[in-house]
């Protein structure tokens, strides 16, 4: 898609796609374009600026720091005297790929999201990277604790059972390696570095698979790195069509 279609697109849809984020998020667009941007899948851009291509995949890392940031703060306020064993895997629950997937089918992403026709299943997470670029969009367009307010009451409040999510053994590092050991991959989580003294050490975990480097991530506990890295991993694989949702 050019820069002209997508211009084209964007102000044929404007007054639909902010009414749509008004009824799920109860909210107007000042910038539209963000959100317009946010839907638009790698799929169906061609044209570039500069380096960048048209697509959602910028705000996508952009949102997924806005939602780990909020979601991490929320948590730590919610349960004041759990340690970072839970908390880390109650993060991990909420922001997961799959979590993120499903949302975006409960509010109805698909009628948004524009891309090319999915012949071979590649779009598995269309819809939960779909969700963070939302999320980056609307940090952009109305700052971090207007951000902050719409993932907490709007999206945490109303669509996330924390008690049920309690009860949810969700273990991506498990899942990975009986995946591992299923089908004879060698799957091993290599301790990088580990910077800070004492309590305030930050450790850097990298997952490699048959010699191939996966998914890395940092926390102050191992296990919270692993953890991480893992789940890093199992949305690596599950964009690639290596691995289920279910």
């Amino acid at each position: 898609m050019s820069i002209r279609d997508f211009l084209a697109y964007k102000r044929s849809s404007d007054k639909h796609l902010s009414e749509y984020i008004n009824n799920i998020l109860g909210f107007y667009p000042r910038n539209v374009v963000l959100y317009q941007l946010a839907f638009t899948h790698k799929s169906v851009s061609d044209e570039k600026v500069g380096k960048y291509r048209l697509s959602n995949e910028r705000l996508e890392y952009l949102g997924d720091a806005v939602l780990e940031i909020v979601v991490a703060d929320y948590l730590f306020r919610k349960f004041p005297t759990e340690q970072e064993g839970f908390l880390t895997e109650m993060r991990s629950r909420i922001v997961s790929r799959a979590s993120l997937n499903k949302l975006s089918q409960k509010l109805g992403f698909e009628d948004f999201i524009k891309h090319a026709p999915d012949t071979g299943g590649g779009f598995r997470s269309i819809g939960g990277n779909a969700f963070e670029a939302l999320m980056g969009a609307i940090y952009l367009d109305r700052g971090f604790e207007f951000a902050k307010n719409i993932v907490i009451n709007r999206i945490i409040k109303m669509h996330i059972d924390l008690d049920q999510l309690q009860q949810t053994d969700v273990n991506f590092k498990s899942k990975l390696l009986e995946w591992s050991q299923k089908h004879k991959k060698h799957t091993s989580f290599n301790l990088l570095n580990g910077n800070g003294a004492n309590h305030q050490k930050l450790y850097v975990v990298q997952v490699v698979i048959n010699d191939e480097e996966f998914g890395q991530a940092s926390d102050y506990s191992i296990k919270g790195a692993e953890q991480l890295a893992a789940e890093k991993t199992w949305n690596m694989l599950l964009e690639r069509g290596i691995v289920s949702a279910e």
